[in-house]
């Protein structure tokens, strides 16, 4: 990662800056050449307002004995031809060059200057008549350099926050599904820490739900299907009606079994209703009463969400008080604070108050229920999950008449558009 990641984006830092600099460089080049031409016009014009072409030979070297003190320099005068005109100070070389020259330990400088009228003025000083140019791509390289060792452990963090998510996630590939990464801070990085924490939740909170789904279920499974392979060989041997009936009865129950499995594989999947419509509670839990003998009654109220669900959360609740309860089962529906309420309570033993919250866990068997009486299957499990889709939620009470006693909470329809 670091040799890839790490080296990619710090390279092309420095390859932006290495080009900045030299774009910066050029730049100045090109506009300091532009100065030295204007330096040079104004120097020449300047030089022959002091030595104008009609100034005699003597005034010539009185003016260059005076600039050759003043500024510690030698100067010469040469007409359009070279020769010499006069000179102040030390002898010249013809034809020098301008520039800056070194003899021995000693430096100077020279200056030609040429005139309008075609004479030419050399000087040599040993100090600049103007400021020295300094190169400036070295200045910009320098600049760059310090950038870039700056940067370097900005970079650095950088791609090991990224490091440490890359080995997260290979950690989570490879199975370990309980691997998380650090999500501190509050940058992009961070914010893709929390989606993929977020998503290994729930992947995990799946995979676990699945697992224990397939153990109950392969477990649940084994009664039926014992008792069917029972029924079918003893059918075999001798034909007999009520032999046929308990073959039907299991096929009955292991369907009903598969039915509330994949129910609750498929809700576990979903997390909105495909398309909610407006629900008569009162009315579908009177149809459900009616289909299993449980008295009914309240006031009407509307929710939002799918009829089928809701129907299923119904009939599941009445099926599993005639199951596990005693009669009578009565249900009521009724509004509660911009909520509708559903009340389904039997007079059966009921269930211990520490258990109220397991009692909808899948294939949940109540304390002191041998294995052979069975589990409470999938029922409350689909009821929970067919009220948290619809944005509402179960709970288990004691009836105050004795028994069980469990309350849906919906949101009504006004509360919904709201």
């Amino acid at each position: 990662m670091r040799s890839r990641l790490f080296l990619k984006i710090y390279l092309t830092l420095l390859a932006s800056l290495a080009a900045v600099a030299v774009a910066s460089a050029a730049f100045v080049w090109l506009g300091q050449g532009e100065e030295d031409q204007g330096w040079q016009s104004q120097r020449a014009r300047f030089v022959a307002a002091l030595i104008p072409p009609d100034m005699d030979r003597p005034a010539i070297e009185a003016t260059l004995k005076r600039l050759s003190r003043a500024f510690e320099a030698d100067i010469a005068v040469y007409d359009p031809h070279g020769r010499l005109i006069a000179s102040a100070g030390r002898p010249l070389p013809r034809n020098v060059q301008e520039g800056r020259w070194h003899h021995g330990r000693d430096s100077f400088h020279t200056m030609v200057t040429t005139l309008p009228d075609g004479r030419s003025v050399t000087a040599r000083m040993t100090r600049p008549f103007r400021p020295v140019g300094r190169n400036p791509l070295a200045y910009l390289a320098l600049i760059a350099a310090v950038i870039g060792l700056a940067a370097y452990p900005v970079v650095r963090h950088l791609t090991r926050r990224l490091e440490r998510l890359r080995a997260g996630v290979d950690a989570w590939g490879r199975g370990d599904f309980v691997a998380r990464v650090p999500a501190a801070g509050s940058d992009e990085v961070a914010a893709v820490a929390k989606s993929f924490n977020k998503a290994a939740d729930h992947v995990e909170r799946l995979i676990r739900s699945h697992r224990a789904l397939l153990a109950n279920a392969s477990h649940e499974l084994r009664s039926p299907l014992a008792r069917l392979r029972v029924a079918i060989d003893l059918y075999e041997q001798a034909p007999d009606e009520s032999r046929k009936e308990e073959i039907v009865r299991n096929l009955a129950e292991l369907d009903a079994l598969v039915e509330e499995i994949l129910l609750a594989s498929r809700l576990d999947h979903v997390e909105k209703l495909d398309a909610p419509e407006p629900v008569d509670l009162l009315a579908l839990v009177s149809e459900e009463g009616a289909r299993n003998g449980v008295e009914v009654s309240g006031t009407p109220a509307t929710v939002t969400g799918d009829a089928r669900l809701i129907g299923r959360l119904v009939r599941n609740l009445m099926q599993n008080a005639l199951r596990h309860g005693r009669p009578p089962v009565t249900a009521t529906v009724a509004p509660a604070d911009g909520s509708v309420e559903l009340r389904v309570s039997d007079h059966g033993p009921g269930i211990p108050e520490s258990e109220g919250d397991r009692v909808f866990e899948p294939f949940y068997r109540p304390s002191g229920r041998g294995e052979a009486a069975g589990g409470w299957g999938l029922g409350l499990a689909l009821v929970r999950q067919i009220a948290e889709r619809h944005g509402g939620k179960v709970r288990y009470e004691s009836s105050s008449g004795g028994g069980a006693c469990f309350v849906v909470t919906l949101p009504a329809r006004e509360a919904a558009r709201k």
